[in-house]
């Protein structure tokens, strides 16, 4: 499956080419002596524990030799990296999830893979990454947040880096204090992993771009270039993809300078998406209930009214057609709600609830031009049936997607008449 990795198409088919043949090879790889592969990846890691171990023990894993370590550490079988412990006999699950990233990150070379996780230690003791962890800024904190899951159960985290965003994150003036609250944010998101075998041990980061300032603003180039540096050295592994979406065009040439300066594996982690495609990008790797209505999915925070675990339908519009999606309502004296999005949206769309009585009139619950994910109810007097019509009238082909149900309910009027009727109930003016 190809992805849209930049907004220039000529850049697009270039990098989709490139990450193809990347794939490509990864799977040759992984095929060619599978066995034998598995074999040398399980001593790599019984090397590294080991390596990991003694270091600990010996009190050297900060430094590189015991001779150097001039200040002895309590506890240090009591060392912790995400949460995990780090001594391997300490027996935690995680302990070889974590030291396996470090691994991956180097190709399986033990050396090389002991050096990144003694520099990654090593940075957080100075930059005191686990305290950031409690580091908030009421003023910013709602620029990030974790909202759904992708296919695979990892949590997808959201960055907004729109204009008014990058306004007051340029605010608090301090460069420092800036980067900190974004590593915050990372940390944040790791916590919602459980480092046990079987479950998900990374996340997703959608970083939103939406109408973000140009390329005068220096700050934030800086920040997000240390961003990206931070995450490839002191977080291998931990976020599976960065969906840069909204980008501009201006951001593309930050962008190819930064990525120069990163890893190709690394580099295949971020998928930049023009706004156009983002509802279909998103898709990719999450299901529409996963996603937000304000990216043309149907999840809203705090929803009273769906769950993930209600069924979520799909039709396909062809291009220049008209579709019409039928909910049936044959229970009298009930509410159905529903919600519906197309992707891309860009059609006309009809919402009627039509009796079953040929003698009893059709009501036009909306009509308009779709821009958004609809959610609407309407409640139920008679037999009958909802329909909402689509009309694709662009030339490519559309997905919609839908989901709903019905709940017994006493409309309001109801209540009001009853209570207008019962001579007990008095009613003051005021």
């Amino acid at each position: 499956m190809q992805e849209e990795n930049y907004t220039d198409d000529d850049t697009t088919d270039t990098e989709n080419e490139e990450e193809e043949n990347n794939e490509n090879d990864e799977e040759e790889q992984e095929s060619f002596d599978r066995a034998e592969m598995n074999k040398s990846k399980s001593k790599a890691l019984l090397e590294f524990r080991f390596r990991v171990e003694e270091a600990i023990i010996g009190d050297y894993l900060f430094v590189k030799s015991p001779q150097r370590n001039t200040t002895k550490q309590k506890n240090a079988q009591n060392i912790e990296l995400w949460g995990v412990p780090l001594f391997p006999s300490a027996g935690h699950p995680g302990t070889d999830i974590v030291l396996m990233k470090f691994l991956k990150a180097k190709r399986y070379k033990v050396h090389d893979a002991f050096t990144l996780l003694r520099k990654a230690l090593r940075w957080r003791a100075e930059f005191r990454a686990d305290e950031d962890i409690m580091f908030s800024r009421p003023d910013i904190d709602r620029l990030w947040f974790t909202s759904g899951k992708d296919k695979a159960g990892r949590p997808i985290c959201y960055n907004l880096w729109g204009k008014e965003s990058q306004k007051q994150i340029l605010a608090v003036g301090d460069e420092n204090v800036s980067l900190r609250w974004r590593i915050a944010c990372v940390e944040k998101g790791i916590r919602n992993l459980n480092f046990r075998p079987g479950d998900v041990n990374s996340i997703i980061q959608v970083i939103d771009l939406e109408n973000s300032m140009g390329s005068a603003k220096k700050e934030v180039k800086l920040i997000y270039s240390k961003m990206i540096s931070l995450l490839q050295n002191n977080y291998p592994g931990l976020v599976y993809k960065n969906l840069i979406i909204n980008v501009p065009s201006w951001f593309m040439a930050l962008n190819a300078l930064n990525l120069r300066l990163v890893t190709q594996k690394s580099r295949n982690k971020f998928i930049f998406v023009k706004p156009s495609k983002v509802t279909e990008t998103l898709l990719k790797y999450a299901t529409p209930e996963n996603i937000l209505v304000g990216y043309g999915g149907l999840r809203r925070e705090n929803d009273t009214e769906f769950s993930t675990d209600d069924k979520v339908l799909e039709v396909n519009i062809r291009a220049n057609m008209t579709e019409q999606i039928q909910i049936p309502t044959n229970e009298v004296g009930v509410t159905v709600t529903w919600d519906l999005t197309v992707v891309g949206f860009e059609v006309s769309y009809k919402e009627e609830f039509i009796p079953d009585d040929d003698c009893s009139y059709r009501i036009l619950l909306q009509e308009k031009k779709m821009g958004e994910s609809i959610r609407n109810s309407f409640h139920i007097r008679e037999p009958g049936k909802i329909v909402m019509t689509i009309v694709n009238a662009s030339y490519t082909k559309k997905k919609a997607f839908y989901r709903f149900k019905t709940r017994p309910t006493v409309p309001v009027y109801m209540f009001l008449k009853k209570a207008f009727s019962d001579p007990n109930i008095r009613f003051s003016s005021c």
